[in-house]
This record gives C-alpha cells, sequence and structure tokens, in this order.
C-alpha cells in the first residue's frame, strides 16, 4: 500500500478568499504564463489545474500506483487578513477538504488547518475538525506572521493534539521578514527549508518535546536541515549552556522521535535522514502537485535506496498507516479493492 503523506489540494471557497484578499501576499504570473501567489514580489507558490481537480489526481494516484493522499492546504494555509478572517478561512478549507474526502472514499484523508493567531480558536477547529469532520492529521506553518511553533501561547494547542493523538505535519512558511532568499525563486527552494529548521530546533531547545513526550510530529522536505546538522545541534547542546536550559538531553534525543517526509527525491539526502533517524522515522512525501513536488521521483528513490523490502513497505505507507491513527476506515475501503 502506498500512502502519500504531503500532499495539497485547495478547496473551491478557499481559493476564491485567497483571489479576493491575499494581502500580503499579490497573484500574479511567471514568464511562462503560470498563476503566482508572491510575497514582497518573491515567489512562494506557483499554482496548477491538480491543486483543485480531484479526478487529474485520481488519474495521476492510478499512473503511479498511490492508493492513498493525506491531503493539506498549502502556503499561505490560513494566515492571512485579520483574526475573523482566519478563522472564517479555517471552517472554510477544512469543511471543504472534508467533503473531498466523502466525495472519494479510500482515496483521501485530509489534514485541519487551524488559526494558529488565536490558540483558543484554534483549539476549537482542531476539535471540530477531527471529532466532527474525521480529519486525520493537522498542518501547521513553521511560522505565522513571525511567531514560531515554540511560542508559549500555542503550548496548550500542541498539549491538545497530544491527547487527541493527532500527527501535525510541520509545512514551511515564507521566513517572517523578506531575506536574502527572497530573489531568483529561492524562498520555496532555501526559505522555506531553513524556516523549518529553525522552527523544531527552537522547538527542541525551548523543551516542548520534553514536555510533551506523546506529540507525534512529521517535518516536511526532509526535516530541511535538520538530518544534515543533527550531529551540530548537538555540538552546540555540549557547549552552550543556554542550549541546555530547558531539555536534560541532546536534540538528538528529541529529533530522532520525530518523523520525515520524503520530500527531497534526492538519494544522498535520503540517506543521510536514514542514518539519522532510521528508515521506521521516514514517510512517503511527493508534495503533490507543485511544480517542484514529483510522485514518480519520490517512489523511484525510496526503492532505490536498497533498504530491505519490510523497511521500504514501511516508508511507502506502512509507518503513516500506523502513525495516523484515525486512517483506519479510510484504509479498510482501501483493501477490500486490492
Amino acid at each position: 500500500m502506498i500512502i502519500d503523506a504531503h500532499t495539497h489540494f485547495f478547496p473551491p471557497g478557499y481559493l476564491e478568499a485567497l483571489r479576493r484578499g491575499p494581502e500580503p501576499y499579490a497573484l500574479g504570473r511567471d514568464a511562462e504564463g503560470r498563476t503566482l501567489l508572491t510575497l514582497h514580489g518573491a515567489r512562494i507558490v506557483t499554482m496548477t489545474r491538480e491543486m483543485t481537480a480531484p479526478e487529474d489526481r485520481l488519474r495521476d494516484m492510478e499512473r503511479f500506483g498511490v492508493d492513498l493522499q493525506i491531503v493539506s492546504v498549502t502556503t499561505p494555509n490560513v494566515y492571512f487578513g485579520p483574526p475573523a478572517r482566519r478563522r472564517d478561512l479555517a471552517r472554510m478549507a477544512n469543511d471543504g477538504l472534508a467533503d473531498l474526502v466523502r466525495r472519494f472514499p479510500g482515496r483521501f484523508a485530509a489534514m485541519a488547518s487551524l488559526p494558529l493567531g488565536e490558540p483558543e480558536a484554534a483549539i476549537r477547529e482542531l476539535d471540530r475538525a477531527v471529532l466532527e469532520l474525521g480529519m486525520v492529521g493537522v498542518i501547521l506553518g513553521s511560522n505565522a506572521g513571525g511567531r514560531y511553533l515554540d511560542a508559549p501561547e500555542l503550548h496548550p494547542l500542541l498539549e491538545r493534539a497530544q491527547a487527541l493523538e493527532v500527527p501535525i505535519l510541520v509545512h514551511p512558511m515564507p521566513p517572517a521578514d523578506a531575506d536574502a532568499t527572497f530573489a531568483r525563486g529561492l524562498v520555496p527552494l532555501l526559505g522555506f527549508m531553513f524556516d523549518t529548521s529553525t522552527s523544531v530546533a527552537r522547538m527542541v531547545l525551548s523543551g516542548v518535546f520534553e514536555r510533551l513526550p506523546r506529540l507525534t510530529m512529521v517535518l516536511g522536505h526532509l526535516g530541511g536541515t535538520l538530518p544534515y546538522l543533527i550531529q551540530r545541534l548537538d555540538n552546540g547542546y555540549r557547549a552552550y549552556p543556554e542550549a541546555r536550559e530547558a531539555i536534560p538531553h541532546p536534540p538528538s534525543h528529541y529529533l530522532r522521535r520525530l518523523f520525515y517526509d520524503t520530500v527531497s527525491f534526492s538519494i544522498p539526502s535520503l540517506q543521510c535522514a536514514l542514518g539519522a533517524v532510521g528508515s521506521e522515522h521516514i514517510v512517503l512525501g511527493t508534495d503533490y502537485p507543485h511544480v517542484i513536488g514529483d510522485t514518480r521521483a519520490a517512489v523511484q528513490s525510496v526503492r532505490a535506496l536498497g533498504l530491505a523490502d519490510a523497511a521500504v513497505a514501511g516508508i511507502l505507507g506502512g509507518t503513516a498507516a500506523a502513525l495516523f491513527p484515525r486512517l483506519a476506515d479510510h484504509i479498510k475501503k482501501i483493501l477490500p479493492e486490492r
């Protein structure tokens, strides 16, 4: 069974709301005529037809042998506009994704978007999305308006996710301020990776995972730079007193408890992650249908690693099936067809 844990979909109502008022983002076109979402003039998201077309997605799933996609709303998620609008966008996005799942049972499951600027509203929407709409996970941006996931006001939300046994996908957001990556398409290529790394490293060093040992978290894009830098973080823990203030163990102790999706498609990068955290902490992700996502390369790169059959099967679907408890009902709908 192949389960893609990192794919994106724009529900119709959400997309219309984005078009009506994307500020501080803007909509435009690139040199090839494709619709772009930009921030401070820099490319953030390149729109594709498959982001809104379920039938096209099903065609590609059949083509590449994907049994189930776990869909979520990509950047900018619901982190724009005033608080009331963010609440409305979250409800609209989650209702739209839940409708997609109902229309195509056994092919899609969904992750909830939450209005992070209002922690109490985020908890209410989390409960509604999981307990009423049947969503299997949550997607959280690496930052929301410059507030990173170690912010103390977010701790009750993370605590509630742990209690519900709901995995969290940490998805990159643009850096809070325009930096050196806001040039020549580098925000999605580099800025996203650094922002995920920064957000999760802050969570580790501030003790989030020490206080919430059962919190399940999947890091998008192979954890950004974290598998590569895991030893450097441990070196800092030994050398810097401030890195030891909130945690009794080195950062690697916590990073090896997390999960990492395969949105990289690079065999050397995957091998680095395998060495850092082990195959049992890696799940398939494709970033479909982004223009820099690639379902074929995602599956082929896993199969090219030379791992034992059981490890390959785990990465391609078995680990995700165990990681997301609420996937069980979706998987039951797939099994009779196989």
